[in-house]
């Protein structure tokens, strides 16, 4: 397969204002760069290059952090579930399982993703595993 050579790098680019921004693009699946291009080109396997910004992601380092992210999401959403089952209806503990298993199962796969682009946006903003640290210039104040 030939190589395709990155795009060069744009002056353009509409950086966050903040690290909650890059976080939210990450988390939408998007560069958290410049929001437009998607970050992963499988799954869980991110572009090595932004296509729309030409971000250099092949060194990020997301690693099992976006797995505990995902579970810690999923035990606290299916946490009032269990119990609203367990105490409100008369289900066995057979039952329980047959509605909480898949549940759990699905919430995981949905979550991990965003998970894993937030991580990755985190990792962007702070300049870490090889990013640069990129910021929008601050607005400087008129002396009198």
């Amino acid at each position: 397969m030939p190589q395709i050579p990155p795009a060069a790098p744009r002056a353009d680019i509409a950086l966050p204002a903040s690290f909650g921004a890059a976080l939210w693009r990450g988390a939408r699946c998007r560069c958290p760069r410049c929001g437009e291009a998607p970050l992963f080109r499988k799954w869980l396997k991110p572009h090595d290059r932004c296509p729309a910004c030409a971000l250099d992601i092949s060194g990020q380092r997301a690693d099992d952090f976006p797995a505990y992210v995902s579970i810690f999401v999923t035990g606290h959403l299916l946490a009032p579930v269990l119990i609203i089952l367990a105490s409100d209806f008369a289900l066995s503990s057979m039952a329980i399982l047959a509605i909480i298993l898949p549940l759990a199962v699905i919430f995981m796969l949905v979550t991990l993703q965003p998970a894993k682009g937030a991580v990755i946006a985190l990792q962007w903003w702070h300049g870490m595993h090889g990013f640069r640290r990129e910021r929008l210039p601050e607005p400087q104040e008129e002396l009198e």
